[in-house]
C-alpha cells in the first residue's frame, strides 16, 4: 500500500532579514507554524498591504523600532490583513473551526499560512472574494473606528476625507455617507470619478486647491494623508468639530509624529474644535459591523491591483508611487488555483 503523504512542516513566504527598500523583500520556504491558546492558523488566499507593511519593511519611523525589532524585524514575514481557510485552531478557540472561511488581523499574512487571534478576525462574508475580504480588516477598521469611537459621527453631519481615494479613505467616504453624512473627498484628478462613486458628494481636487480655498467648514475631517499642518486642518472645522489623523504619516523619521500629536493635545486644552489621533485596534465586533453593511450592499472593499505573492515587492513599489485607488492586495495561491 502507498504511504500516506506526510502533512507539510514548510511554507512559501516573503521575509525579510533587514530593515529596508522593497528590494528586502524575497520568497523563501519558512517552518509553518503552530497555533498556540486562542490562536487560529490561517491558510491564506489573499493578503492587504497597506502603510503599516511599508512601515515594518523600512523601520520608519524609527521609534516603531522599539516594537517591530532594533536591528531587524522580529517578525520578519510582512503582512497584517489576511483572508483565507482556517487550517488549525489551538487551544481555547471554540467558534471557528477548520474549513470556516475567515478574514482580519494575521501575523504575517504574505506567506502561505499565518497566525492570527481568534479574537481578531471573523467569517468571511459569502457575497466577497478573498482579495475583497483581504481589503477590509486595517483599513475598514481604522476608518469606522476614526468616523464613529474618535469623531462620534452623526447623520445629518458634513464630512471631510483627506486621502479619499486611498484603503482608509475609501472605506471612509462610504461609512460617511451609509450613516446619512455627506462626506467631501481630497484627492487627485485621476481619482475624482472613483470617489464620487463612492458616494462623495463633493471633490477638491488637491493639485488645484486647498481645503481652505471654499468657504465651507466641515464637523468631522479624517486626515489619512498626514501633509497638512494641524492649523490649517484645525481651520476648515466647524467650532465644535473634531479632527481625526489615522496612523503616523506626516511625521519625520526619528520623531514620527509626537510633535503633531503634542500640538494637538495642548490646542485641545484651549476648547474649540476636537483634535485627535488614533492607531486602530482590529477587534471581531468592529470586522462583523463592517461585514454587516457588506451584506446589505452599504459598503463595497475595492481592490485596485492585485499581485501574486512572489511579486510582493512590486506591490509594496505600486503603493508607495503608483496612487492606488481602493486597497493593493497580494495574493496566495490555494488548492488547486
Amino acid at each position: 500500500m502507498p504511504r500516506p503523504e506526510r502533512e507539510a512542516t514548510t511554507l512559501k513566504a516573503i521575509v525579510q532579514d533587514v530593515y529596508g527598500p522593497a528590494d528586502v523583500l524575497e520568497l523563501r520556504d519558512i517552518d509553518r507554524p503552530v497555533p498556540g491558546p486562542d490562536e487560529v492558523l490561517i491558510r491564506v488566499r489573499a493578503a492587504g498591504a497597506g502603510p503599516d507593511v511599508w512601515h515594518l519593511m523600512t523601520g520608519l519611523p524609527y521609534p516603531a523600532r522599539l516594537v517591530f525589532g532594533l536591528r531587524r524585524p522580529k517578525n520578519p514575514v510582512p503582512g497584517w490583513d489576511g483572508a483565507g481557510v482556517v487550517e488549525a485552531v489551538g487551544p481555547g478557540v471554540t467558534d471557528l473551526e477548520p474549513g470556516d472561511a475567515v478574514h482580519g488581523e494575521c501575523r504575517g499574512s504574505f506567506a502561505e499560512f499565518a497566525l492570527a487571534k481568534a479574537g481578531r478576525i471573523a467569517r468571511k462574508p459569502d457575497g466577497l472574494t478573498f482579495e475583497q475580504a483581504a481589503a477590509v480588516p486595517c483599513s475598514g477598521v481604522t476608518a469606522l473606528q476614526a468616523l464613529h469611537t474618535r469623531a462620534g459621527l452623526r447623520p445629518g453631519q458634513q464630512v471631510l476625507v483627506i486621502g479619499a481615494s486611498g484603503g482608509v479613505g475609501s472605506f471612509a467616504v462610504q461609512l460617511a455617507t451609509a450613516h446619512g453624512a455627506e462626506a467631501t473627498a481630497v484627492c487627485g484628478p485621476d481619482a475624482a470619478d472613483f470617489v464620487r462613486s463612492l458616494g462623495a458628494v463633493d471633490v477638491i481636487d488637491y493639485t488645484r486647491e486647498e481645503i481652505t480655498d471654499r468657504p465651507r467648514r466641515y464637523d468631522v475631517v479624517l486626515d489619512a494623508a498626514g501633509n497638512r499642518s494641524v492649523s490649517l486642518l484645525r481651520s476648515v472645522l466647524t467650532p465644535h468639530g473634531t479632527l481625526v489623523r489615522v496612523g503616523g504619516e506626516g511625521g519625520s523619521q526619528w520623531f514620527a509624529d509626537a510633535g503633531i500629536r503634542l500640538e494637538m493635545g495642548l490646542r485641545s486644552l484651549f476648547g474649540g474644535p476636537k483634535l485627535r489621533g488614533m492607531l486602530a485596534v482590529v477587534r471581531r465586533a468592529d470586522l462583523q459591523t463592517l461585514d454587516a453593511l457588506i451584506d446589505k450592499g452599504e459598503l463595497t472593499p475595492v481592490v485596485d491591483r492585485t499581485f501574486p505573492l512572489a511579486e510582493a515587492a512590486d506591490a509594496v513599489r505600486h503603493l508607495e508611487n503608483g496612487h492606488p485607488q481602493g486597497k493593493v492586495v497580494v495574493t496566495v495561491a490555494g488548492p488547486g488555483d
